[in-house]
């Protein structure tokens, strides 16, 4: 930043900045006071010379599913006596906190995250690469294949699945059967029409009473996620050799698709940033909705099924996948923390979890076993989102990812809100050439 300094000005500037000096030096005593804090957590490690304490970072959600999660944590202490997995959980915000952790050298020794993050804790030289250990690992054969391609960055695996799911699309059959609609739709055209059918203006006043179909407004993560699967069905991609690509033609065809909807009157929009709320849904005000298994949906006490993403090139849908980082600390350490990594891995970890919170299993032999298959027996939409699994595709894990989803969040809001697919992806890819490489 450029000053031009008046005479007159000199004395308030002066002043300012021994103002800001005094504010930075209070600065620094925080944040020296937080790191001497966080590297005396780190010695919270070893508190016992016979057992290594393995500190896991976590942040499940709802608190039923953080609950399995524990007794799972509890079994693997049981049966280890030399290692202790102290499993904390660490609220909201958390990226903040785990970066302060990182640049302190006090990470934790594993983190239950997102993949999405994988490149810019890649950067940061806090994670450790996988490979060389997954590589001896005969559980690695049972892990969904496609589950690995989603965690591979730069010729290297960042990251163990914890859990997976994928999106589809949940419908009222009650009003799919009001409206005379005897099957699901299989492509694009067909969801079209069919939301077209459910869409009623029932008083004539211009302002339907029951949508066909909820799409979600807002730039976030969810927006973008939401819409991925149509882009991947579409053939598309946003980013090609790891820089930013929202210009493709099949990017704006699965725009555009979003874009007939609206402009066909048969979708309505969610409030702001809440796309992943059901209560149209539930209420009956529209009749499908985008979302996954986790949903409250099926907790609820109305009527309702689901149907994979419509084709348009062919099939697709997008994983939900939550993974644990094994984070760079000390050799015996991170040794202890692998043998937890197996374990989560495993068809024993993957069955109960699954069966406990409603998430796919990662380990196909947890999704043949008897009880995960009387389990989906007795929740048949699931089997919707296991067959989906062969299909499902992944948002990249590059370094800039952040940047690059807020950019096309941006893209689709607009799109949303009227303006062109074409004009709204090119102002995207303008705004993230200027700053992809600062």
């Amino acid at each position: 930043m450029n000053f031009t300094l008046f005479p007159s000005k000199i004395p308030i500037f002066f002043g300012q900045m021994l103002n800001l000096a005094r504010r930075l030096s209070l600065l620094g005593i925080v944040l020296s006071i937080c790191l001497i804090f966080l590297t005396g957590c780190q010695g919270i490690n070893q508190q016992d010379d016979k057992v290594i304490h393995v500190k896991l970072w976590q942040s499940i959600n709802p608190p039923v599913n953080r609950d399995v999660f524990n007794r799972l944590v509890d079994k693997f202490n049981q049966t280890h006596t030399d290692i202790q997995v102290d499993s904390i959980f660490i609220g909201q915000p958390q990226l903040p906190k785990i970066l302060t952790a990182v640049v302190g050298n006090a990470a934790p020794d594993i983190l239950a995250y997102d993949p999405q993050t994988t490149g810019q804790f890649a950067e940061l030289g806090a994670i450790q690469p996988l490979d060389e250990w997954l590589d001896k690992l005969p559980l690695k054969s049972e892990v969904l294949p496609n589950l690995w391609e989603e965690l591979q960055l730069d010729d290297h695996i960042w990251s163990i699945p914890l859990c997976t799911a994928n999106l589809g699309i949940f419908y009222r059959p009650k009003l799919f059967q009001a409206a005379g609609i005897t099957q699901t739709p299989q492509t694009w055209e067909e969801l079209r029409q069919v939301a077209k059918k459910l869409t009623i203006d029932r008083n004539g006043d211009n302002r339907p009473e029951q949508y066909g179909m909820l799409l979600p407004l807002g730039k976030q993560e969810w927006t973008v996620f939401s819409w991925f699967p149509f882009l991947l069905s579409a053939g598309g991609e946003i980013v090609t050799d790891n820089k930013p690509n929202l210009t493709n033609q099949e990017a704006i065809n699965a725009l555009q698709f979003w874009n007939d909807l609206m402009k066909d009157g048969s979708a309505t929009l969610s409030v702001p940033e809440r796309g992943y709320e059901e209560d149209a849904f539930i209420s009956g005000r529209v009749a499908m909705q985008i979302t996954g298994p986790w949903t409250y949906i099926m907790k609820s006490n109305v009527d309702y099924d689901v149907f994979p993403i419509p084709a348009k090139d062919g099939r697709a849908t997008v994983t939900a996948t939550g993974v644990m980082y094994l984070m760079k600390t000390t050799p015996a350490r991170e040794q202890a923390a692998l043998k937890f990594l197996e374990y989560v891995l495993s068809e024993e970890f993957q069955t109960e979890w699954s069966i406990g919170t409603g998430f796919l299993p990662v380990n196909i032999k947890a999704t043949q076993s008897e009880a995960y298959q009387q389990f989906i027996s007795k929740q048949p939409v699931l089997k919707v989102f296991t067959e989906q699994m062969s299909v499902a595709g992944s948002r990249p894990i590059i370094a800039g990812y952040s940047r690059l989803s807020d950019s096309l969040g941006r893209a689709i809001e607009a799109t949303l809100l009227g303006e062109s697919p074409e004009k709204a992806l090119k102002t995207a890819q303008e705004r993230l050439e200027l700053i992809w490489n600062q």
